[in-house]
């Protein structure tokens, strides 16, 4: 036990021995003999004294004989235990102490360890081999034969019964069902496609369009409409074989677990700071919370106000339009009428212009053709001026390359002269290079200079102390996420407690709201509409009596009655839609986060 504890308590010192000797002269040794040497470095280190050198003797000796004296000759050479075993001992503990305690009694055990080693190494020449023992030699036998019987009329085999196969599946010969779940998709998709842009195109865009004479009125049901006109293509019913799991959990990263466990602190801090208060003695918020609810309803009114009043604003301007655009019509059609005018004596100017380019042409074409005659006399003066050209060209030429041809010779002659010189070059001998002793220190006189195998030494020293510095670091931030793991682990149990209770809360909230949005009444009329209304049906008036008037038909009066009607199916869902927009304000906009908290939860 003291030998254990005192390798654990002087493990960092032992490491740094063992470590140099396995580098160094420890490579043939195995791994397993690791703890072996520690323990003989502890007792020749710290209980040499106490326990005597005869009872340190016989361990040594009841241990394997190489490997102990290969330990004992690295350990005690003076080499070692006065440069560096003493600088990284130093490292951990004071100087004076380590050469007091430590190397100054190895240093006096030398010379006795030194004759331990040469009695080791003589009884490990001087062993006996092994005696050979001599194998027994083979002693051939007779062979026991015995006489062969009569053969006997072999037995027939039982035909063996086989097992029945399976038949082979009828899904090998059928296409996947997710095959044709994709294309009942396909289809569906489809389907829906060409119903949407059948309805764009039948339905286009109007803002408040004015219903004609022969159009049934806005108060027809929708169910009547779709019997009169049923729709070309039949809606296909709806697929089962997707079925969203709104369950299952959502896996949430570091970041989003501390930032909502963050925030459900704060909002728990809030609500103590909050009790404090009340505790104090501070007011409540009830009297205020009901005045707010009151102002949110009355904005809610003014906003279903100021939304009938944009709408009743865009069938104002639709009137006003038909109007100006009545106006324009007159106004076309006027300048029409001038620009016809402006193009008759425009046409007649044009055929004057022809009558005059036409005689311009005719005197033109007689100038060209007294030109052509003396065209041929200057084609030849020409062509004899140009022979002359290339005839002093190809002269100029051929001297040219009789010059390039003699440059070209010179100076292939310059070259080859030049080789020769690098080849005589080439074949003179040279001198080796000299021969470099890596163990030498070159001498220049430079603060601490070294051989380049001390470098490598020392090289391979500091990799080791790396390596240790970086299994500690390593060693830190294991435990370092092993600490964050575990908060994590705490904050996302907080976050499911607080998220059900937000669900439960928000399910109450969106009770209270239904039942308060069940009991309001209808939203009240405003001034400004009734106005507006008022002024829409005088527009309305005033376009009908301008195209009685100037018996200009309608551009909505025109219409097929087919249109017609689905006009007034759409002003019928337009109508269904801005009720319930209506009902949904009414209620209030607060809801939104409840149905939020009940979709987390």
């Amino acid at each position: 036990m003291e030998v254990l504890s005192g390798c654990l308590e002087y493990r960092k010192l032992l490491t740094i021995v063992v470590d140099a000797f396995y580098m160094q002269d420890g490579r043939l040794c195995l791994w397993a003999d690791y703890s072996l040497f520690e323990v003989i470095c502890y007792l020749a280190t710290f209980q040499l004294e106490e326990l005597g050198f005869q009872l340190f003797c016989s361990i040594m000796k009841s241990q394997p004989v190489h490997k102990v004296c290969k330990f004992l000759g690295f350990l005690f050479n003076p080499l070692n235990l006065g440069s560096w075993i003493k600088d990284e001992w130093s490292l951990f503990y004071e100087t004076t102490h380590v050469k007091e305690h430590w190397i100054d009694p190895l240093m006096r055990w030398q010379p006795e360890v030194q004759e331990l080693i040469n009695q080791l190494q003589g009884a490990l020449t001087n062993q006996p081999p092994l005696p050979k023992t001599k194998a027994k030699v083979t002693e051939p036998k007779e062979f026991n034969l015995t006489a062969p019987r009569p053969r006997a009329i072999p037995v027939p085999e039982p035909v063996p019964v086989v097992a029945k196969t399976r038949p082979v599946p009828r899904s090998t010969y059928r296409p996947p069902k997710e095959q044709r779940l994709l294309e009942m998709t396909k289809r569906y998709n489809r389907r829906k496609a060409e119903e949407l842009l059948l309805r764009a195109s039948v339905e286009e865009t109007r803002c408040a369009g004015p219903r004609s004479r022969g159009e049934p009125p806005v108060e027809d049901s929708k169910k009547k409409l779709r019997l009169q006109f049923p729709p070309r293509i039949v809606k296909s019913p709806k697929l089962t074989f997707y079925r969203p799991n709104d369950a299952s959990p959502v896996k949430l990263n570091t970041a989003a677990i501390l930032r909502e466990g963050a925030l459900y602190q704060r909002q728990v801090e809030r609500e103590l700071q909050r009790v404090d208060k009340l505790v104090d003695g501070a007011g409540d918020l009830s009297e205020f919370l009901r005045w707010q609810r009151k102002m949110q309803a009355k904005d809610r009114e003014e906003q279903l106000a100021t939304g009938e009043c944009r709408r009743l604003q865009g069938k104002l301007s639709h009137e006003e339009a038909i109007l100006a655009r009545q106006q324009v019509v007159q106004e076309k059609k006027q300048k029409a009428d001038q620009k016809k005018e402006e193009t008759a004596e425009l046409m007649q100017q044009c055929a004057e212009r022809r009558l005059q380019e036409e005689k311009s042409m005719k005197e033109l074409v007689e100038q060209v053709m007294e030109t052509q005659k003396n065209v041929k006399v200057a084609q030849t003066k020409l062509l004899k001026g140009r022979r002359q050209m290339v005839q002093e060209v190809i002269d100029e030429s051929r001297e040219l390359l009789q010059r390039s041809a003699e440059a070209a010779k010179e100076e292939q002659r310059q070259r080859c002269e030049l080789i020769s010189q690098l080849r005589a070059l080439e074949t003179q001998p040279t001198r080796k290079g000299k021969l470099v002793d890596l163990t030498q220190i070159p001498g220049y006189g430079l603060e601490g200079e070294m051989s380049v195998v001390e470098l490598r030494e020392r090289l391979a020293l500091l990799k080791e102390t790396q390596r240790c510095k970086e299994e500690e670091k390593r060693d830190q931030i294991i435990q370092g996420k092993r600490a964050k793991s575990r908060a994590l682990q705490n904050t996302v149990e907080q976050i499911s407690l607080c998220r059900a209770a937000m669900g439960r809360s928000a399910a109450l909230r969106w009770e209270e709201k239904k039942a308060q949005s069940a009991a309001a009444g209808a939203p009240s009329r405003d001034e400004r509409v009734l106005e507006l209304q008022r002024r829409i049906r005088e527009k309305a008036a005033e376009r009908r009596g301008q195209e009685a008037l100037l018996h200009v038909p309608a551009p909505r009066a025109a219409r097929p009655k087919q249109q017609a009607q689905l006009e007034a199916q759409r002003r019928l869902e337009m109508e269904q839609s801005r009720e319930r927009r209506l009902r949904a304000l009414q209620r209030g906009g607060s809801l939104g986060g409840p149905a939020r908290c009940l979709g987390a939860v």
